[in-house]
């Protein structure tokens, strides 16, 4: 169980993460920021503690490694990396710019810290059960880490990679599942319903469990009991809102990727000064 003060930490920087992540694509004037929000309190909770990592050692042999299936959420990587030390907070404001280090989909080519290029739906996912397989072939103690996007399992890759998780008993591969409830295009259930999630992971076979994706604490929880489960791998099924905790992009039906005015771009930072006050306060 999390401390007041680490749960006010991981909550901090789960607001620090929106913030930067809100400034660089506000100072691009357009990005993908529906799915970058929904998912900051999970890459808190990682880049928190959970997650081994170096920044000053970013391919550090011992390190667990994060793959973000979901590509558009990269941004909020980026500024959780940053506000951990990988670069400075500065850099981030060159996003998708010409020659930047930090292109809308994760690329482990051009940005420091990220494990594993990413972009086309489904994929991550064959490429994280690589990963993980490996690390157990070697006997390294390492975590995989994946993050995937609740529209993303409609691509049959992923059941595919499900598969072969279970098959191989790869324990060490932790999955969390943004479900936002909504995809690029409208709500999954209207497009192409993908059901009970925690369910369908289950009947394959792996360590199901499902939480409030904007509650660290129980995000924390879950990671901690998914270290604990033997033989089999791990999802974590996050309930969450597209667009959470960005005041022009949440309760938008298409917010998937929006242009961003410097007027909405300040309302939101406000909002989320606002908030922190209010958490410092409680």
């Amino acid at each position: 169980m999390l401390t007041r003060e680490k749960e006010l930490e991981l909550s901090l920087l789960a607001l620090n993460i929106r913030r930067e992540t809100i400034k660089a694509m506000g100072n691009l004037g357009f990005g993908h920021i529906g799915g970058a929000m929904s998912v900051a309190d999970t890459i808190a909770v990682l880049y928190g503690g959970a997650m081994k990592y170096d920044p000053q050692n970013p391919r550090w042999e011992e390190r667990d490694w994060l793959v973000c299936s979901k590509g558009h959420a990269g941004p909020a990587i980026y500024a959780a990396l940053a506000l951990k030390g990988f670069f400075p907070l500065a850099d981030l404001l060159t996003l998708n710019k010409p020659g930047t280090h930090f292109p809308s989909h994760c690329d482990r080519n051009l940005t420091t810290g990220i494990d594993m290029t990413t972009g086309s739906l489904g994929q991550g996912s064959s490429l994280a059960v690589g990963v993980a397989l490996g690390h157990k072939l070697d006997g390294k103690a390492s975590y995989t880490y994946l993050i995937l996007g609740d529209g993303e399992l409609q691509e049959g890759q992923v059941w595919e990679a499900v598969l072969l998780a279970a098959q191989h008993k790869l324990d060490h591969l932790i999955t969390f599942i943004d479900n936002n409830k909504q995809q690029l295009d409208g709500y999954t259930k209207d497009i192409n319903d993908v059901g009970d999630v925690k369910a369908k992971f289950a009947a394959f076979n792996w360590y199901a469990q499902e939480v409030d994706g904007a509650d660290v604490a129980a995000i924390q929880a879950a990671v901690d009991r998914a270290k604990q489960n033997s033989g089999r791998p791990s999802v974590i099924v996050l309930d969450t809102r597209k667009g959470q905790g960005c005041s022009f992009a949440e309760n938008q039906v298409f917010n998937h990727h929006m242009t961003i005015s410097p007027e909405q771009m300040q309302a939101a930072l406000d909002k989320l000064a606002a908030d922190e006050e209010r958490l410092v306060k409680a």
